[in-house]
């Protein structure tokens, strides 16, 4: 697939629309990413007027607000007039007061009104992502009135593979046509006799979006009816939506993962202000958390002094029960959003990674005796005369420091859901955190037990 060429910076906005106007509407916005707000406006205004709103339409394009608000107030009160309501509301959330209500104002009453509705729900709800641009007929009608009002409204609706049937006295959800049914039938039947069996599957608005994922996923869905308290269709979550909000909901949790908050703008967009205030806070709470680290040393200050070779392997002993915990965090956080586990099954995972984190362990601690071991045969390094003694304190510190890594990291995230918190808040670093001071305590309690009575 050819992709257009980045443009020079300085060429005239006119220029750039002329160009781009036969170009896909993806490919228009990343030209248009690569443009200031101003100019991005400006280019806009000289693209076809369907293709400005397609543009404006993809959740792709970077500062959508800010373009919004610099374009003339007549002409764009006609573009999002012209596009789906779910992407209105997502521009409208970030646009700041007074400029919200004055564009409000300059909107027609339907879009108004489904602006009004939509965002009555929360961001991270199932009605959030809705849209309420959607096919639906009554039951009693036939096969052919339903082709001919899918042929009215089509340009008006985020899809039309499948079509709802509702019930022509209560308006409720019966049943779900898709499309290729719908022309294969007999025009004169009756729109029921093509569709499935089944009663379709249905969301409500005010559950989350990872539930609306999960079925879409799990029943391959091209679309997924999002019904009231009473059955009435309100809206629909489309697949397409639906992969736009998780790619977005997944660079979230990334970025928290990496112990930092969320960037609300791409990363090359981000202020250098704004950057330092996203990663300072985390760094310094992860800084203030490494400080127990040296608290730790200082208690065990005795008996580093008689036995100076332990030294040798803190780095050794903090890393691995560190990454051990790590891995658990990022094994459970996954499977948690994908609920392959559910809040109850902590027990059973702290089953799983006990034994788990023993069997590492004791490989860890294996390789760190061999490497004891050759080292001082070989001449290396002279670790003492109770170098075997050193070999088995580093080997039994790594099999309790790995296991107590995997069971905190693996508990970690059901703790934080436990508490409402957002599980990839047990990020890496937190953990790894957590484990190196714990794994210290650890390390030294072992080598007291082992090497008293000796360098101890």
């Amino acid at each position: 697939m050819n992709e257009i060429a980045p443009f020079p910076t300085g060429i005239d906005p006119a220029v750039l629309a002329a160009r781009l106007s036969d170009e896909r509407s993806p490919d228009i916005v990343e030209a248009l990413n690569r443009e200031a707000p101003e100019a991005a406006a400006a280019i806009l205004l000289g693209l076809p007027h369907e293709r400005a709103i397609e543009v404006l339409d993809q959740p792709e394009l970077d500062c959508a607000a800010d373009i919004v608000e610099m374009l003339p107030r007549d002409r764009v009160a006609s573009f999002l007039s012209g596009m789906s309501a779910d992407r209105i509301t997502d521009i409208f959330r970030e646009i700041e007061e007074p400029g919200r209500s004055d564009l409000r104002a300059r909107l027609d009453a339907e879009t108004r009104g489904a602006i009004d509705h939509l965002s009555a729900y929360g961001e991270e709800t199932v009605g959030s992502l809705m849209t309420t641009e959607f096919v639906a007929v009554p039951g009693n009608w036939t096969i052919q009135q339903t082709l001919d009002h899918i042929r009215q409204v089509e340009e008006t609706r985020e899809t039309i593979y499948a079509i709802f049937v509702l019930d022509p006295r209560t308006r409720a959800l019966t049943k779900a046509v898709p499309l290729r049914r719908l022309i294969s039938g007999n025009p004169e039947d009756n729109v029921l006799s093509v569709a499935p069996g089944r009663r379709p599957l249905t969301v409500s608005p005010t559950a989350r979006r990872e539930e609306a994922a999960r079925l879409i996923s799990k029943y391959d869905l091209l679309a997924l009816p999002v019904i009231d308290a009473v059955g009435h269709l309100i809206g629909i979550v489309t697949v397409d939506d639906m992969i736009d909000a998780m790619v977005e909901k997944q660079t979230q949790e990334v970025q928290r993962f990496g112990g930092m908050e969320v960037l609300p703008e791409p990363y090359m967009d981000i202020g250098f202000g704004t950057m330092i205030r996203k990663r300072a806070g985390w760094l310094c709470a992860l800084f203030l958390g490494e400080m127990m680290t040296a608290t730790a040393m200082q208690g065990f200050e005795g008996e580093l002094e008689k036995a100076i070779v332990l030294t040798l392997f803190i780095p050794l002993i903090m890393s691995s029960g560190g990454n051990s915990g790590s891995q658990a965090t990022s094994l459970l956080i996954r499977a948690l959003a994908l609920h392959e586990i559910r809040l109850r099954d902590w027990w059973r995972v702290a089953l799983r990674e006990l034994p788990t984190g023993l069997v590492l362990g004791a490989i860890l601690g294996s390789i760190g005796i061999v490497r004891i071991v050759i080292w001082q045969k070989a001449g290396l390094y002279d670790y003492g005369e109770h170098w075997m003694l050193v070999a088995a304190t580093v080997g039994a510190a790594l099999v309790g420091i790995v296991t107590f890594g995997s069971l905190t990291g693996s508990m970690l995230p059901f703790l934080l859901q436990r508490l409402k918190f957002d599980p990839a808040t047990a990020s890496a670093p937190f953990v790894a955190t957590l484990v190196d001071v714990t794994g210290l305590v650890i390390y030294f309690s072992v080598a007291m037990l082992i090497l008293r009575g000796t360098l101890l």
